[in-house]
């Protein structure tokens, strides 16, 4: 078994989605914890908000069976990642309950998830999300975005910078086309609305047309 595809948007939860093709047996609270998050966050992005209520709750049940907050905190944070990746900006009050556990990594990663990253949280996020952390400017971040391979990780960077309010028109293409190339339902409608309202705040009605024509498809 291979860690599921999604697992790459959050580093920190490589512990929880250990491969088990060797070596000793993994535990059936990993396994099932694994199998939950993978379920939630594609149910999430897809619009079936139950579903991945229901599937975050068994992955918290999962961990929870481990008494070790750090376990509980890599839920959290990916909860927190994807609802990023589909512009979803709540408090994430998951985390904010279990955060006298968090170590500064998560820390970093939850500020990063915010738009409210410093240039010294950099160092400590998630591979895929360092460079974008890093960023000089605007025109580099939304590069050093469209190049994480994980379509997930890349989502979830694009959301954190439009958060931050450093999202260019290239990066909500490039989210845009992300979520529709996966049929992230959700995910696609919030970027598209996006790119829809800048298109109408420019003036352009052409585009704006092209973008309503989408978001109708979608819709459907």
């Amino acid at each position: 078994m291979t860690k599921p595809h999604h697992a790459a948007c959050c580093a920190m939860l490589a512990a929880l989605l250990a491969a088990c093709g060797s070596g000793p047996r993994v535990p059936d609270w990993q396994l099932n914890a694994a199998g939950a998050t993978e379920r939630a966050t594609s149910a999430y992005l897809e619009g079936k908000s139950a579903v991945a209520e229901r599937e975050f709750k068994l992955a918290r049940s999962q961990v929870g069976s481990t008494a070790k907050p750090e376990q509980a905190i890599r839920v959290e944070l990916l909860r927190c990642a994807v609802q990023v990746a589909a512009l979803a900006f709540e408090e994430c009050s998951g985390f904010a309950a279990l955060q006298p556990d968090a170590s500064a990594a998560d820390e970093a990663y939850a500020r990063y998830l915010s738009g409210r990253a410093s240039a010294a949280d950099a160092a400590l996020l998630p591979e895929p999300q360092r460079a974008v952390a890093g960023a000089g400017d605007d025109r580099a971040a939304a590069s050093a975005a469209a190049a994480i391979a994980d379509p997930l990780s890349r989502l979830v960077a694009a959301g954190a910078l439009l958060r931050a309010n450093r999202a260019t028109p290239e990066l909500l293409a490039m989210a845009a086309d992300t979520a529709s190339s996966q049929g992230w339902r959700r995910a696609v409608l919030a970027w598209l609305q996006v790119q829809l309202q800048r298109a109408e705040q420019a003036g352009d009605s052409t585009e704006a047309a092209r973008l309503r024509r989408r978001i109708t498809l979608a819709s459907s």
